[in-house]
């Protein structure tokens, strides 16, 4: 067993070695290779990186990336040296607002949950969270694109009972609701990506574990109910062998459908985290100029602040093809979902390759700038698909879904009325469990239950086969108009 005073020997770039979970790693040779760079590495050299290691990185992460010659093994607890953490004036500050919160039940809808997490996130965790591309239009499109659809309700119907559940992909939902793949959870709450397990098998809808979640794949499957339903997102690695494993280790592990990111080419430029990955480097470097999404959270690449954020070296590919669709469905039986189709000819050729259907999406603005919202993308694709290929909607053979900017049961029910299958919500639940765990998300599940079943009424629809595309006017939704808030970076850019 090494002895602390023996590890702090080897705090240099020539001999690097960190602790982890109480072990020891030799990471010299691997500090170039690493997605975030060296400079976070190295500022825990010869130290316990525990804590700054758990919010990033799955528990088995070093173990997986680094050769076992380099487990140098157990380290005597007592003999570690502690990384002393200095707690700033900010940070009492915000310790302050977390004490100071309001109640749960104070929380009437999902945007109460944003903005009590503004409040109390930690900076750098609201920064991944909240963060969009360039000046963050996509992202406000994407709600503000529901706003441009409108209800005609029915009446005189009975709607003493109503019904929201439904069947995605031929399994039971409660609500035409799942829970889209989202990253590096822990940076919100110690439990990260468990309390949206927790919470989904309570409420009885689907889960998506992401590629990148910040717990192992089966730490969060081992966490599911007995005959739990769960999908799999899946970044495709440029190393076909990896993509492989992963998608056997899925459906071995009982994953029900494969949905393949297909919008993330290269990250997209979001403005607001690298700006405060500026401001961290300029406290902690005498090098501005280099900087790392490590610090972030992100753990994909080492950069310089003026350049676009280029594509991590393993888990994005932009060599990504069509002809790779043969390939995935050649190695797995479960069914494949593109998810970030962004127009109706790409939706076609998914549904002519015999794909199960497509996530209509932008990857909630996190990619590419100006692209248009998901649900003004599935009004185009139903049409295409019912002119061209006969399809009436929503279809069981070929299902669309829609994720980004959904925050209200009414945008739920404006995307099944044009033929959604059911949408994908991602960033309020990040928010509700940051501010308050499994409680927060099963509170979001509350509310969204409380409104479709008051909105069915409302519009006249006893069950979801009743919300019909008559029932909304769309006929605006491709009107667009371009509204900057006052907090917003374009204006600051402008300024």
């Amino acid at each position: 067993m090494l002895s602390g005073k023996e590890v702090a020997q080897h705090d240099s770039k020539e001999s690097c070695w960190i602790i982890v979970h109480g072990h020891v790693y030799d990471v010299t040779e691997f500090l170039d290779e690493h997605p975030g760079g060296s400079k976070i590495i190295l500022k825990y050299a010869g130290k316990d990186a525990t804590a700054e290691y758990d919010p990033i990185h799955p528990p088995d992460a070093i173990k997986t990336n680094l050769p076992k010659e380099k487990h140098l093994g157990p380290v005597q607890p007592d003999t570690v040296e502690k990384v002393e953490v200095e707690t700033t004036d900010e940070e009492k500050a915000r310790l302050e607002r977390v004490e100071n919160k309001p109640a749960l039940a104070e929380i009437l809808n999902l945007h109460d949950f944003e903005y009590v997490a503004r409040q109390i996130m930690p900076e750098k965790a609201w920064a991944y969270f909240s963060s969009a591309a360039e000046d963050e239009i996509t992202m406000r499109e994407n709600h503000a694109a529901f706003h441009r659809i409108w209800f005609r309700p029915r009446i005189l119907r009975d709607v003493t009972n109503v019904d929201y559940s439904t069947k995605i992909l031929g399994h039971n939902s409660s609500m035409p609701i799942y829970i889209s793949a989202a990253a590096l959870g822990k940076l919100g709450h110690p439990d990260g990506e468990l309390n949206l397990t927790r919470a989904a098998a309570k409420h009885g809808i689907i889960q998506m574990i992401p590629t990148l979640a910040s717990f192992s794949f089966d730490e969060i499957v081992d966490n599911a109910q007995p005959g739990q339903v769960q999908f799999f997102q899946l970044y495709v690695n440029k190393n076909r062998e990896v993509a492989r494993r992963l998608v056997e280790q899925a459906e071995a592990r009982g994953i029900k459908a494969l949905f393949i990111t297909v919008d993330s080419a290269q990250l997209g430029r979001r403005e607001k985290a690298l700006q405060l990955i500026q401001d961290m480097n300029q406290e902690h470097t005498s090098d501005p100029s280099k900087v790392t999404k490590a610090q972030l959270g992100t753990s994909n690449v080492t950069q310089e602040a003026s350049k676009p954020m280029p594509a991590p070296s393993t888990v994005l590919d932009p060599g990504l093809c069509w002809k790779d669709i043969f390939w995935f469905k050649s190695i797995t039986k479960m069914p494949i979902i593109l998810k970030g189709v962004q127009c109706w000819e790409d939706a076609l050729e998914a549904y002519d390759q015999g794909l199960a259907g497509c996530v209509l999406s932008n990857h909630g603005g996190r990619q590419l700038d100006f692209s248009r919202s998901g649900i003004e993308v599935l009004a185009e694709c139903v049409k295409h698909l019912i002119d061209k290929r006969d399809l009436t909607f929503p279809n069981e053979k070929f299902q669309l879904f829609v994720d980004g900017g959904v925050r209200r049961a009414t945008d739920v029910l404006k995307a099944v009325a044009l033929g959604a299958t059911a949408v994908g919500i991602g960033r309020p639940f990040l928010y509700a469990f940051s501010t308050y765990g499994v409680d927060g998300v099963n509170h979001a599940l509350d509310i969204l239950k409380a409104e479709l079943e008051m909105n069915l009424r409302l519009v006249g629809a006893p069950t979801l086969k009743d919300v019909v595309p008559e029932m909304v006017d769309a006929s605006n939704l491709s009107s667009h108009i371009v509204a900057v808030p006052k907090d917003s970076l374009f204006e600051k850019n402008c300024e």
